[in-house]
């Protein structure tokens, strides 16, 4: 994989968070105004079944959505969504990661790299770019709505057909849950590696976990605050070295390759 060259800059894979900033101004969710069009019809889909469960079954609701009875306010704002306001995606998720990227302080350019650069996976809407207007929902990737079903088989195909036309390099930051509702496919396994955060001290390297999105977040904040994004994965890893970054590239021939970003501190 690694001197291969491709025609499109690099696509980072975001998982959203569960925590959500509702918009306190702005217009209602438009899906002809989100990106990867071709989604719309099972966006609509989902929409109409999450909010018709929060509407007539809001006990049942609780159980499928993993809520507990102190958060009904999230029902009720389920089965509102298609009056609720939006936001850019991009500030209505919160969290760990979402904090280090600090997406309202980028300058105007470097947004515009980062919602090109970037697609966030999400259970309501298959995959979105930072700047698409998103209300505010409760919604796991995991979850199985009662009309149809498991969300990751309703969204794999399709997200995965959209994945297979980047012709670019593909880093995927998704935890488990997000990949099984968009895994990357066989055909692109060449040009993407799944991104681990390694803590070294003291010569011993360990695995973190939460703490890992805080350099996810950041990781992307560098690449969208360059002059130009890499199209290259040797482009991509020169560019994280420079940021101070330790990369390793483990190749895989049963799926993509790891990218091992080595860090002293999270």
């Amino acid at each position: 994989m690694v001197g291969i060259g491709y025609r499109s800059a690099v696509l980072f894979l975001l998982p959203p968070s569960e925590g959500k900033t509702p918009a306190a101004s702005g217009p209602v969710l438009r899906h002809t105004k989100l990106s990867f069009p071709e989604l719309n019809a099972t966006r609509r889909q989902v929409q109409q079944s999450l909010q018709d469960l929060c509407r007539s079954h809001p006990t049942k609701a609780r159980r499928v959505l993993d809520l507990g009875p102190t958060q009904d306010v999230l029902i009720s704002s389920n089965a509102e969504l298609d009056r609720a306001r939006c936001a850019p995606a991009v500030e209505v998720y919160t969290g760990v990661l979402y904090d280090a990227l600090s997406a309202s302080t980028l300058t105007q350019s470097a947004r515009k790299r980062l919602n090109a650069m970037t697609a966030i996976s999400s259970a309501l809407f298959g995959l979105i770019r930072p700047d698409d207007l998103i209300c505010a929902y409760r919604l796991s990737g995991t979850a199985t709505l009662p009309d149809l079903g498991s969300l990751s088989r309703l969204w794999a195909p399709q997200v995965a057909a959209i994945l297979d036309k980047q012709d670019g390099p593909i880093v995927d930051m998704r935890s488990q849950a997000y990949v099984n509702l968009g895994p990357i496919p066989q055909p692109a396994w060449e040009r993407a590696m799944t991104m681990r955060i390694l803590v070294e001290a003291n010569g011993k390297r360990s695995v973190v976990s939460h703490h890992n999105k805080a350099t996810k977040g950041r990781i992307v904040r560098l690449l969208a605050s360059a002059t130009a994004l890499p199209k290259t994965v040797d482009g991509l890893l020169a560019r994280l070295e420079r940021g101070g970054y330790a990369c390793e590239l483990h190749e895989s021939t049963k799926g993509p390759a790891r990218l091992d970003v080595i860090v002293d501190h999270v």
